[in-house]
């Protein structure tokens, strides 16, 4: 069975507005990308949400980031264990192949990932501890965060794990031998940002998310 349709008419007209203006203007640039390749400074991993706009956030052009998206930015602890491994790999690729030297986990307030991960780590959501939810099974990643706020007062607990899916990924970053490798050559770096939707605002992880401060 075949199921691939025509694209919507509606995104149609934006590729061609596209193509028109923005593509028109920067041909030469878009040539330059396709003939030399990608040399990105910055690989960003953020969450799949559609109102996270990292590109937009830092006005970053084309060719620029090298950015990998899944639910609530978070980081698998290394494990090669012959499975496939989509943000491992990713991560590989940049530090390995393109030798970016800022490596950025950008999380987000209201995030539906980390108030998942709090419904099934606190019992309120069994759906998600079935072994056939590939999204429990993902948020299992961000258990230990959870461990972590779970003695706070309860109107502090979503905002507090928002945090700690950004510093879980960091702790995970640390353990792939060449993340760590580059990091202790100085040859990268590692950041930790929360991006609050509603206030347009972006907030750094300082002393090892100890502390958070507004940019």
């Amino acid at each position: 069975m075949h199921n691939v349709r025509p694209l919507p008419q509606y995104l149609v007209g934006r590729f061609h507005g596209w193509k028109a203006t923005a593509y028109s203007d920067n041909s030469a640039w878009y040539r330059h990308l396709a003939d030399e390749g990608q040399h990105p400074r910055a690989m960003v991993i953020s969450c799949c949400d559609s109102r996270v706009h990292v590109t937009g956030i830092f006005g970053a052009d084309t060719g620029e980031f090298f950015i990998h998206r899944n639910i609530a930015n978070l980081v698998p602890p290394y494990a090669p264990d012959g499975q496939q491994h989509g943000t491992s790999a990713a991560v590989e690729y940049a530090v390995t192949a393109l030798k970016i030297s800022h490596l950025i986990v950008v999380g987000h307030t209201n995030c539906g990932g980390v108030a998942g991960c709090h419904a099934m780590c606190s019992g309120h959501a069994p759906d998600l501890e079935e072994k056939s939810s590939f999204v429990g099974r993902w948020m299992d990643i961000l258990r230990p965060g959870y461990e972590r706020i779970k003695d706070l007062p309860e109107d502090q607990q979503i905002r507090a794990l928002e945090r700690e899916a950004v510093m879980v990924s960091i702790e995970n970053l640390s353990t792939f031998p060449f993340v760590k490798e580059a990091v202790d050559a100085g040859k990268l770096s590692l950041h930790g940002l929360l991006h609050d939707i509603r206030e347009g605002s972006l907030w750094q992880a300082e002393d090892a998310g100890k502390r958070w401060t507004e940019l």
